[in-house]
């Protein structure tokens, strides 16, 4: 049995994460876009949305599966391929074992717990995800294969967090959590103990409902490629990147991909500003720079404040501003000096003339006026000397 052929839970049929399911959808509308990271605690259907949107994509060339899933576990040769040494050495054939990378070329290369992936298989997965191609070389021998794929990771950030390199490779970020009504919580306990109980019959009731949607997504990628982006909406998305700070250009080509991706899902040839507000909520809350302790999502007001529409770029304008001098302190007018009353002129000449009688006192008795210097006296200054004067 492949691994298509193994019954999963039907996408439709997941309880709730509507952003998740949109972020897929937009991945495998537009491969372009990344991919997507789920990021979210145990037990809130992160692995099953994933697994579910297998069955929705394209049929690939030779039964191969649609999701390709990479354990955490894996060794570098059963991801990246190993070449048959013998036959190389005895028949000059180089025979090339695809690896995971490989057969999830032109599919969804899924990873659980991403997080927790070895370093070295990341170098080896940033490669691929760079350049769409994985390459072995083993003793001179050399081969390269391609592995174009949509990369799906999955993480509980209570684990540890994702390397900042890896992190960036992704185009969409989704947090999710359980739900909080009772009447959901109660769906998805009902809609699992069906599906365990007899997993052909629950598949075969929403089979139509996974259908309808295998159809619209095919529709929307035949449709994506001729979606109009104006210069306008670009100006936009650049605007919210910038004000956002957010790091690069890859989050402006990943805003501009999905903005299209939604159009293209919702039937329209032209984005609009709801198809770019769906894509900053997804594509940027990764890419932003923060402090330490700040929260990985993004509130209604950071995502409602940078996009409102713009006609035109904004002009700056040097206005040199008009200054008013403020009348200093120094600068009030002097009142007029009044002229004194008789009674203030008699007390002035009578304090004038005690002051007089004072000095005349003091200059008899030797006494120096107050801030004059009198005459220096001469004479001993020893101690015996001053007690004899």
């Amino acid at each position: 049995m492949t691994v298509d052929a193994v019954i999963r839970y039907p996408f439709s049929a997941v309880v709730g994460q509507e952003r998740l399911k949109l972020a897929l959808i937009l991945s495998a509308i537009d491969p372009g876009i990344g991919g997507v990271l789920v990021r979210g605690e145990k037990g809130t259907a992160k692995t099953t949305v994933v697994r579910g949107l297998g069955p929705l994509l394209p049929a690939r060339s030779g039964g191969a599966a649609r999701v390709v899933e990479l354990p955490i576990g894996a060794t570098e040769d059963r991801v990246i391929g190993s070449l048959d040494l013998a036959r190389a050495l005895r028949d000059g054939e180089a025979v090339f074992t695809p690896g995971l990378l490989a057969r999830a070329d032109g599919g969804v290369l899924y990873i659980d717990e991403v997080n927790l992936l070895a370093d070295h298989l990341v170098d080896v997965l940033l490669d691929a995800a760079a350049s769409g191609r994985v390459t072995i070389e083993r003793d001179g021998v050399s081969h390269t294969q391609d592995a174009s794929f949509v990369l799906v990771g999955t993480m509980n950030p209570e684990e540890g967090e994702l390397r900042p390199q890896l992190l960036d490779r992704f185009g969409l970020a989704v947090d999710v959590s359980a739900p909080a009504e009772v009447a959901d919580r109660v769906a998805v306990v009902q809609r699992r103990m069906a599906f365990d109980a007899d997993p052909a019959g629950f598949a075969a009731r929403y089979a139509e409902e996974d259908a309808a949607l295998a159809r619209r997504i095919a529709t929307a990628r035949g449709r994506v490629a001729t979606v109009a982006l104006p210069t306008a909406h670009l100006r936009r998305i650049a605007g919210i990147c910038a004000h956002l700070q957010v790091d690069g250009l890859r989050g402006d080509l990943v805003v501009a991909r999905a903005a299209a991706a939604h159009a293209a899902w919702r039937g329209v040839d032209e984005i609009d500003t709801d198809d770019i507000a769906v894509a900053v909520e997804l594509a940027l809350p990764h890419r932003r720079r923060r402090d330490p302790f700040d929260s990985g999502g993004m509130d209604g007001q950071e995502l409602s404040r940078p996009w409102r529409p713009v006609t035109r770029p904004p002009v700056t304008r040097t206005v040199t501003p008009t200054v008013t001098p403020t009348p200093s302190r120094a600068a009030a007018p002097t009142p007029p000096r009044r002229a004194p009353t008789r009674a203030a002129a008699t007390r002035a000449a009578a304090t004038r003339a005690a002051a007089t009688r004072a000095a005349a006192t003091r200059a008899a008795q030797g006494s120096p006026t107050p801030g004059v210097s009198g005459p220096r006296i001469s004479g001993p200054t020893s101690r015996s000397g001053a007690c004899a004067r």
